[in-house]
């Protein structure tokens, strides 16, 4: 037996099913009065304190409950959100998670950015799934104060919000200044909620991320940003995963890259080179999917000391290289908003595979090169992500 287990044997729509039955499973195993927490609550996960309601990890899941036919999830998308809202803070920005039973809210070191992003991306779709109006009566306020909060991040001619380093989802990272994921999410926020400039931001993400296409902006602040990265940069394939003054990344962001195409920032050959890139860079092994292409080594411009701490984000851990199953699911949901279903169906039973592992562990990463389990087991976001991919197949999640 290998890795993968029994279900290795299995045919590929078996596997489908059963994965996506294991999921809404774990999905109302991990439910709490307060919504749903990150991991099963064993004794592990309450001591790294995955026991919680994270904002990013609540939202996405919130996504998948929110489109089930299930009262308990449907309600558990509900609580998940509201948990938020409630602590949210003063400034606008939405926790980086809440442990209600312990009173304790964290808004991680510098600013967790993606956790408004995606509260407000779950908050609306919650809404429009659920007809559930009077959550949004309930929560306008809070609506309100967390686009505020982002827009005070909003360069006011770029139309992008800025951060500081390993202040989103990949928080052992060094992205900082225009980050790529971020600001896929704020464009898709700004077309949900209609907030002007949104055509703008779709203009300098391409000219910023991308500047290679020969159509120069007319804003010089933009145009030496994109000289700094033309002058030297070698991966042409790929949106860069961050701009900053005078350095960048090219190490490859697999989900910041996905989100461009799903959420609309990527032309349609763009798009397809995209895929293209991260196929020829095979992100499905050993499991799907890599989320760093080339990672970051020391010794590179971009290391950095907390990199090595707990000798968490080495090279092919982690954000750094690691295989992340739920990343998997928004590469079946790119693959099959491209139209390649049969590419789709069968990257979703890798993924069913991957979640498989350990006998249904749903485990949080894996090594990147030897598809070692790593990480926590009993991951939401994994289960949540797999429903959503599921969900694509038969018609657009984003």
């Amino acid at each position: 037996m290998d890795k993968r287990g029994e279900t290795s044997q299995w045919p590929d729509g078996a596997l489908i099913e059963e994965c996506g039955a294991r999921a809404t499973a774990l999905l109302k195993a991990n439910l709490s009065p307060h919504g749903i927490f990150a991991a099963t609550p064993t004794r592990r996960a309450r001591e790294k304190r995955y026991d919680a309601v994270f904002g990013r990890d609540a939202a996405i899941c919130a996504l998948a409950m929110a489109r089930s036919a299930d009262a308990e999830l449907v309600e558990g998308a509900r609580l998940s959100l509201a948990t938020l809202a409630r602590h949210q803070a003063d400034n606008g920005q939405i926790p980086k998670f809440v442990r209600p039973r312990e009173r304790e809210v964290d808004f991680w070191y510098v600013g967790c950015i993606d956790a408004t992003l995606w509260w407000l991306i779950a908050a609306h779709q919650y809404v429009r799934l659920t007809g559930d109006v009077a959550f949004e009566r309930a929560f306008a306020d809070t609506i309100a104060r967390g686009l505020n909060w982002l827009r005070c991040q909003e360069h006011p001619k770029l139309g992008l919000v800025s951060q500081n380093e390993a202040s989103d989802w990949a928080d052992v990272m060094p992205r900082s200044g225009y980050v790529l994921y971020s600001n896929a999410l704020w464009y898709y926020v700004k077309r949900l909620y209609h907030l002007p400039g949104s055509r703008e931001t779709h203009r300098h993400f391409n000219h910023l991320f991308f500047p290679f296409a020969g159509d120069l902006p007319e804003y010089r602040r933009l145009r030496l940003l994109g000289h700094f990265v033309r002058r030297k940069a070698r991966d042409r394939d790929l949106f860069l995963s961050f701009v900053n003054f005078s350095f960048w990344g090219e190490e490859g962001d697999v989900l910041g890259n996905l989100l461009a195409v799903l959420l609309g920032l990527a032309s349609e050959a763009r798009a397809r080179a995209i895929v293209r890139a991260l196929r020829c860079a095979d992100i499905e092994r050993p499991v799907p999917v890599r989320v760093t292409l080339s990672p970051i080594e020391p010794g590179s411009p971009l290391w950095r000391a907390y990199m090595r701490r707990h000798r968490q984000n080495l090279a092919h851990q982690y954000h750094n290289g690691g295989c992340w199953p739920f990343v998997g699911g928004f590469w079946v949901m790119t693959l099959a908003a491209l139209g390649e279903k049969a590419k789709a169906q069968a990257a979703l039973a890798q993924l069913a595979q991957a979640n498989a592992v350990g006998g249904w562990a749903f485990n949080e990463w894996f090594h990147g090169q030897t598809g070692e389990p790593m990480g926590m087991t009993g991951q939401s976001w994994n289960a949540a992500a797999f429903l959503l991919a599921q969900a694509s197949l038969q018609g657009r999640v984003f």
